[in-house]
C-alpha cells in the first residue's frame, strides 16, 4: 500500500520522500486529504512518447510567410476555417 503524504509534509521532507521513492516505493501526496499527485521511481513511470518532426503534416501549408505579419480579421477567419477543413 503507498504511503500517503500531505502537500506541506512533502514539501518539508521532499529529499526523503525523493528517496524512498527512488528505493522502490509508491508515495502518494495529497492536497487537502485528497490525492493529487504521486511519487514513483522514474524507472517505473510512464515515460512520454517521442516527439516526431512533422506529425501533424496537414498543418504545413499553413505555416507560410502571412503568418509572420500582422494579421486582419479576414485573415484570422480564413486561417480558421483552414483548420475547421483539415
Amino acid at each position: 500500500m503507498p504511503a500517503t503524504v500531505n502537500v506541506h509534509e512533502a514539501k518539508t521532507h521532499f529529499s526523503k520522500l525523493l528517496e524512498r521513492a527512488h528505493a522502490g516505493e509508491e508515495i502518494i501526496v495529497a492536497k487537502a486529504g485528497k490525492p493529487y499527485a504521486k511519487l514513483v521511481k522514474l524507472d517505473d513511470a510512464p515515460l512520454p512518447c517521442k516527439r516526431t518532426p512533422g506529425g501533424w503534416p496537414e498543418l504545413a501549408p499553413l505555416a507560410d510567410d502571412a503568418m509572420m505579419s500582422a494579421m486582419t480579421d479576414a485573415d484570422i477567419e480564413a486561417w480558421e476555417q483552414k483548420l475547421r477543413d483539415i
